[in-house]
């Protein structure tokens, strides 16, 4: 099978080198990589112009700076590296962060995976955050002796993170490719199994996050709630059932009417049709009615 790798950078100038090479060093060799710098005002692009102008698998797109949107902007410019090739040239395409570094045999895996699971429409490994100073002479080591990385607790093990997307490619036309809304890295599980496409990650496979994610969003981390609520198309019941059972988790009733206050605020177009709202809302009913 022969990969496409796309890369949204924006000032990576710490971490993409790393992440560049580990790639480089991958034993599964069919794979090309397109680099979309996103408008960087620090050295992104000029360490990217050198490191693709060593070997032939990488290439570089830049783009002018585009404007801050949360959850969008990622898939736009993911977007903007999809139109620069043919797709009948690629069986996998995958969206990866600039701040990741893969263990040699990474691809390997994903391949093997896609290869013996017809029905495997996304796979990924998991994703680690170093614990205590990262040591650059240790980057490519993951034997982490030093037990160094521990497993980012952000979703469950089942989920494949953002920074680590890999689709069939039949699976990610499927699902008409990735929406520009924040919640994107969710709504594509829920389409990819509406199409009868299983979601695996490989427990004994990870890769180091470099900047973890610690939720960029924190802080506004209800609003942002409400607002994939309404992405995803809950109604309004159902939007109401979802913000309570986030926010009793969270033992934060003011979450509650925040969450339930910026569902409420949202006017935009939702990215999903008729029918995908429904698949959707008949599966937050079901994981609802399980617990």
């Amino acid at each position: 099978m022969k990969f496409l790798i796309i890369i949204p950078a924006h000032n990576e100038e710490k971490n993409i080198s790393f992440c560049l090479e580990s790639l480089k060093n991958q034993t599964f060799k069919d794979f090309e990589v397109i680099v979309v710098n996103d408008g960087s005002t620090d050295k992104t692009a000029e360490i990217t112009n050198d490191f693709v102008s060593t070997d032939f698998r990488f290439k570089v797109q830049h783009l002018e700076k585009s404007e801050h949107q949360p959850g969008a902007k990622v898939v736009l410019t993911f977007n903007k590296g999809l139109e620069m090739v043919d797709l009948k040239r690629f069986d996998i395409i995958c969206k990866f962060d600039a701040d990741i570094i893969f263990p040699k045999n990474y691809l390997e895996k994903i391949n093997r995976m896609y290869v013996e699971n017809p029905r495997a429409g996304m796979v990924s490994g998991l994703v680690r955050i170093k614990k205590s100073v990262f040591e650059k002479n240790l980057a490519y080591d993951f034997k982490d002796e030093k037990h160094q990385w521990t497993f980012e607790n952000l979703s469950s093990k089942n989920h494949i993170r953002g920074p680590i997307k890999s689709y069939r490619k039949e699976c990610f036309q499927q699902m008409k490719g990735l929406r520009p809304v924040l919640g994107w890295d969710n709504i594509d599980t829920m389409l990819a199994k509406k199409n009868g496409w299983e979601i695996i990650t490989i427990k004994d496979l990870w890769v180091k996050h470099l900047r973890p994610t610690a939720f960029k969003y924190k802080k506004q981390k209800a609003e942002k709630l409400g607002e994939y609520f309404y992405n995803i198309g809950l109604s309004f019941p159902l939007a109401i059932v979802s913000s309570l059972k986030s926010s009793l988790k969270n033992r934060s009733f003011s979450e509650f009417f925040t969450t339930l206050k910026t569902y409420l605020k949202q006017k935009g177009e939702r990215k999903l049709s008729e029918e995908e709202i429904r698949y959707i809302r008949n599966l937050r009913w079901k994981q609802i009615l399980r617990l």
